[in-house]
């Protein structure tokens, strides 16, 4: 099925019950704060991305462990206050995230920030990527909105 075709019910059909809500509200927030929907697939499955002023704000992807949001942090300087508060497991998933190297003309330059005093560089491309589950759902939440705030200035 060509790219073009799909649509939001198609992917929402694909996500784990428990988190259809979620990812429906998460959704619905998007839109309404001006964000541009595009799908597409990808080898695991659908690559749903929103974006905000033409940068691309957040990413639905799916992984062998399922359902993962990637957020492009591209404010965290704003409300890096925020970070220190994510739990344990997210702040193993920025921990395992490649260190920038510029891998990639688009990069521009990595995420350089701290959390609880640990500086990090990060590629911006795996930095913020959260399996979606019921401890990660508030903080994803939560990082989203502060960076949409921030974008919208």
């Amino acid at each position: 099925m060509p790219d073009k075709d799909l649509t939001f019910t198609d992917f929402l059909n694909d996500v784990d019950p428990q988190y259809k809500e979620f990812v429906e509200n998460l959704h619905a927030q998007l839109l309404q704060n001006g964000c541009k929907l595009k799908l597409q697939l990808a080898k695991n499955g659908y690559v749903v991305s929103y974006s905000h002023d033409k940068r691309v704000l957040l990413n639905f992807v799916f992984r062998k462990n399922g359902l993962v949001v990637r957020i492009y942090g591209d404010r965290i300087g704003e409300y890096s206050d925020f970070l220190d508060s994510l739990p344990e497991t997210m702040l193993k998933s920025i921990d395992k995230a490649p260190v920038c190297k510029l891998c990639n003309p688009k990069c521009l330059k990595g995420y350089d920030f701290a959390i609880k005093g640990n500086n990090y560089l990060k590629c911006r491309y795996n930095c913020f990527m959260f399996g979606v589950d019921d401890e990660s759902i508030p903080f994803i939440k939560g990082f989203l909105e502060k960076e949409l705030a921030c974008r919208s200035r």
